[in-house]
């Protein structure tokens, strides 16, 4: 397996997101689809891009896709390309200034995955991925599953 697409999913959104990217990025055995508990560290060896994912709840990934980044051994993702994608609600189409001041200051999903997999020595593949859904439980903004399969194709030309 050349690529490897992980995510974690509570409504199953992120989980559609995850499977449109695999499908965008090819097919077994060079592309492996794995729900984050069902992956293990020593699996990343050999990768070429790594592509993580994850619902934004209370501004923050879940804490099984924070678990396995912090399994991933230091330098562990060196040599690997790495990208980062997340499922969130569209602030701009809700009327509270509030929950918009607070998305701001402290962010999404994708640019923390983002980080930390770059901390783990990971080389940014491409800008993260940033996927709408409707309400708390979704569904999918329309449309979200095709801007998932484009971004994760701008993956394969950087």
């Amino acid at each position: 397996m050349k690529i490897l697409v992980v995510y974690d999913s509570v409504y199953g959104n992120t989980e559609k997101i995850a499977q449109a990217i695999a499908g965008a990025l090819g097919t077994p055995p060079d592309v492996g689809l794995r729900r984050v508990g069902d992956v293990q560290p020593g699996q990343l060896a050999g990768l070429k891009l790594l592509v993580v994912g994850s619902p934004t709840q209370k501004f923050t990934l879940l804490p099984g896709a924070r678990d396995f980044i912090k399994s991933i051994p230091p330098n562990g993702l060196q040599g690997v390309r790495v990208a980062a994608f997340d499922t969130r609600i569209n602030v701009d189409e809700i009327d509270s200034g509030l929950l918009r001041t607070l998305a701001g200051w402290f962010g999404y999903a994708a640019e923390k995955i983002a980080g930390r997999l770059q901390k783990k020595g990971g080389t940014e593949a491409g800008p993260p991925g940033l996927f709408f859904v409707k309400g708390t439980e979704g569904p999918l903004a329309e449309g979200e599953l095709e801007r998932a399969a484009a971004w994760a194709r701008g993956l394969l030309s950087g």
